[in-house]
């Protein structure tokens, strides 16, 4: 038994990555102090992007559980590790429109077409809890959940100068998997969902707790 790993559903809300803890949020958790004014800024300025990070990241996952040869139905519930949201924090400058800011993010990463929800800064995170995955064949199985999300550093340029800073985030994909801790997966590398839940879940010395080849990536049956 290998690693099964599947996308459930498309959808949308990040979190702020560490980093951005002296600005303002307009994704519903409080922050510090606002640095940028009140005053919105114009309406035809230009973005331009750049510390562009989009990765699947670990959102659940779930001890270790034994089945015997004929397999069977997980039933570990899946601990929470990260809630993904959408958000916008302003550093310095002028307010902007908060879903014009993720629709220009969406646009450069090519993220906003496949799903509208990536501007929806009042979508709720996903739920890990509410998988239920069922394999076959004997093994060491653990339960994960994942999502991909996009974070980015803005500029918002007026043309009299006037310019907006901060941070914009989201997320477009949710997704499970569940591994045997006892096989490699394939190509696996530091920051993989994957590798990631084996190492909370599984042994330290088990396969799938190590980087290397091993059998591809199955969709997970729930």
């Amino acid at each position: 038994m290998g690693i099964k790993e599947g996308c459930l559903a498309a959808g949308v809300v990040a979190a702020l990555l560490a980093g951005a803890g002296a600005c303002t949020s307009d994704g519903g958790e409080p922050v510090a102090e606002p640095k940028a004014t009140a005053e919105p800024a114009c309406k035809d300025g230009t973005y331009a992007w750049f510390n562009v990070d989009r990765r699947d990241v670990l959102t659940g996952v779930a001890a270790q559980q034994k089945l015997g040869k004929g397999g069977g139905t997980l039933t570990r519930e899946v601990t929470p590790l990260h809630a993904p949201r959408v958000a916008v924090a302003f550093e310095r400058g002028p307010r902007i429109d908060t879903r014009a800011v993720l629709r220009s993010l969406g646009t450069r990463t090519g993220d906003v077409d496949d799903d509208p929800g990536f501007t929806d800064v009042h979508r709720p995170a996903p739920d890990p809890r509410a998988v239920t995955t069922a394999v076959e064949g004997a093994g060491a199985f653990v339960n994960y959940s994942w999502v991909k999300q996009v974070v980015a550093d803005f500029t918002y340029t007026c043309g009299n100068g006037g310019r907006t800073t901060g941070r914009a985030t989201s997320w477009v994909v949710n997704g499970s998997g569940v591994l045997d801790c006892s096989l490699p997966a394939e190509d696996a590398k530091e920051g993989d969902p994957a590798l990631a839940a084996a190492r909370f879940s599984c042994d330290p010395h088990d396969p799938a707790a190590k980087p290397g080849g091993g059998p591809p990536p199955r969709p997970a049956s729930s």
